[in-house]
């Protein structure tokens, strides 16, 4: 970080200006010029066009249970089927739980892959390898191996509007820190929106003058910093200088312009619409994310809480599924509306399910050897069942997918060419669907 250094003193807002003239201070936001210049390095070196799509996430961190949800068993022993009754839907043959009354109405326009199967029932090493499609961390080991698919996709493709992040978390990052880039760069992490949509004082930090701050005040910093650089360009001849130049001016437009901070302000949209997705964390972060994809961003993952429910595992659901059943119905019927829901895929998923036998504690324990994701839009056909578990969920009966098979399905209704690699920090080449292809019976 280049500091202009001079006297140091505090404004009434304990802002020294010392901090205040640090090239790239954090108050302002400027880290962002750090994104917007990998954003630059990644369109000079890729190939990828993409479709012109977006992604939306809904995160169930710490692992939902498929037999309470999407894959019950209504004919299994009380034991394994649980507490709740399978409804009809307007997906002929197809069941959920009356918990998913709303998504009922809409699955048609919804999917499921009920034989999703991975090798690990530890939370860590089976968030790390759902969000990165592969295996990584031991408890012995936790750093991340390999980049998230949403860093995947931000280094691929970008944002669809310069202005915009292409790759934001909300409320922030989570799946036990493998959200993250890896060895693409920091550049590519996940923008954190760092506050819950439904609070009454909801405003993103980043994007945020600190206060005390007046827009006249950037503005003379913006020209003091222009003239400090025209300085040192006369003695520079590599042409570096320039481009941070116009990073910093882009990461200054985001703080200060208008159109990131106006897709962020959930207070424009219609009263009844936001009632629509319900008043709550996952309802309104829902209705940010479509606001995000329409101005821009490519991918946008909702982090919705931890499922991780052992004891009294009824209670728990009680408090997720209500929202979550809320939040998406809304995001289908609203991209439907829109029209845009051929063009914003809807992805719901966790490290891991739950298992078929209830435990002791009325609870579910890990279970990584068959479970469920949903996929939505984008391209994907409406109203399928994917794969099969057995008759009580134990395994996989038909169709085993592994994570990368998911994420190929949605680097490729993207436009991201599945044969891309980026290399590792050793520099070796490393595809980002490894073995991994795409599911033929959605596309």
């Amino acid at each position: 970080m280049l500091t202009l250094t001079g006297t140091s003193f505090s404004c009434c807002d304990g802002i020294s200006r010392r901090n205040f003239l640090q090239i790239g201070s954090p108050v302002l936001g400027l880290g962002l010029a750090d994104v917007l210049r990998g954003r630059a390095i990644a369109e000079a070196t890729t190939t990828a066009k993409g479709s012109g799509k977006s992604l939306i996430v809904f995160w169930t961190h710490g692992g939902m249970s498929q037999q309470d949800t999407y894959d019950m068993k209504p004919e299994a022993p009380a034991e394994y089927r649980g507490m709740y009754q399978p409804i009809a839907t307007s997906a002929n043959g197809i069941t959920v739980s009356e918990r998913f009354a709303r998504q009922a109405k809409v699955m048609h326009h919804i999917s499921q892959v009920r034989s999703v199967h991975h090798e690990n029932g530890i939370h860590a090493p089976s968030a790390h390898w759902m969000a990165t499609g592969r295996f990584g961390p031991t408890l012995a080991r936790n750093a991340a191996q390999h980049p998230s698919f949403g860093s995947v996709i931000s280094r691929s493709l970008g944002a669809r509007n310069s202005h915009m992040p292409p790759y934001v978390a909300i409320p922030k990052a989570e799946a036990f820190g493998y959200q993250g880039a890896v060895y693409l760069g920091k550049a590519y992490n996940p923008f954190e929106v760092g506050a819950d949509p439904n609070s009454k004082d909801f405003k993103v930090a980043n994007l945020s003058m600190p206060k005390g701050l007046e827009l006249k005040s950037v503005e003379n910093r913006r020209k003091l910093l222009r003239k400090f650089d025209t300085l040192r360009r006369d003695v520079d001849n590599s042409g570096v200088l320039e481009g941070l130049d116009a990073f910093k001016t882009q990461a200054l437009e985001m703080v200060t312009g208008d159109a990131v901070r106006t897709a962020f302000d959930l207070s424009s949209e219609d009263d009844k619409l936001r009632d629509r997705y319900g008043r709550h964390q996952y309802g309104q972060s829902a209705l940010l994310a479509r606001r995000l994809v329409e101005a821009g961003s490519t991918c946008v993952t909702i982090n919705t809480g931890y499922w991780d429910h052992h004891n009294d595992i009824e209670p728990g659901l009680e408090t997720h599924l209500p929202p979550l059943d809320a939040a998406i119905a809304a995001l289908v019927e609203d991209l439907h509306e829109r029209g845009m829901l051929n063009d914003v895929m809807i992805y719901c998923a966790g490290e891991f399910g739950r298992t078929p036998l209830m435990n002791g504690h009325a609870g579910r324990d890990h279970w990584s050897n068959c479970f469920t994701v949903m996929l939505a839009g984008g391209g994907i056909k409406g109203g399928q069942i994917v794969g099969a578990s057995e008759k009580w969920g134990g395994g996989v009966k038909e169709r085993l997918t592994v994570p990368l098979d998911i994420y190929a399905t949605i680097f490729q209704q993207l436009g991201i060419p599945l044969e891309t690699h980026y290399e590792d920090a050793s520099g070796r080449p490393v595809s980002i669907v490894g073995e991994g292809s795409p599911i033929r019976e959605l596309l």
